[in-house]
């Protein structure tokens, strides 16, 4: 008996390889300007997030003592650790120390100019290592960028 033998290559035909070629392609067309985008929208979502955790945090502390909100020159203080109804604070909690601390750390500014980007610092006015810049009298708190706009042209202070 004969057994026939099957002569044809068990390979992918030039054709095939173009075609899976060509789809990857246009995913990757599809696919890259999208993640590109992505990393710029990251930065502005950051940013939003760490100014609605900010703002909360003052909101909180206003709450607990009386309506007044934490004072430039201690605000770091007064929303990372323990406090009494006074404002002064305590790494650890006392018997008169027993609100907060309402936030762990301050956030790094995630967007802005160079200078400024990656900045923790709280302060009412610009200056080296001011990330954010805060009004006592009315709880206001902005990323300082400056004139720095996100990609819809929107100024990162009117976040």
């Amino acid at each position: 008996m004969k057994r026939s033998r099957r002569t044809g290559n068990k390979g992918f035909s030039l054709l095939e390889v173009v075609i899976v070629v060509a789809i990857i392609a246009i995913l990757a067309a599809i696919g890259i300007p999208r993640m590109s985008r992505g990393s710029k929208g990251a930065g502005d979502s950051a940013l939003r997030g760490d100014l609605a955790v900010l703002r909360n945090a003052i909101d909180l502390y206003a709450a607990e003592h009386d309506g007044t909100l934490p004072a430039v020159s201690t605000i770091v203080n007064q929303l990372t650790k323990y406090s009494d109804r006074a404002g002064t604070t305590s790494d650890t909690k006392t018997t008169t120390c027993i609100y907060g601390p309402y936030i762990r750390s301050i956030p790094a500014l995630p967007v802005g100019p160079a200078n400024r980007k990656g900045s923790t610092g709280i302060a009412a006015s610009d200056a080296n290592g001011v990330g954010w810049l805060y009004t006592e009298a009315t709880g206001k708190i902005t990323p300082n960028t400056g004139t720095t706009k996100d990609e819809s042209d929107v100024l990162y202070t009117s976040y």
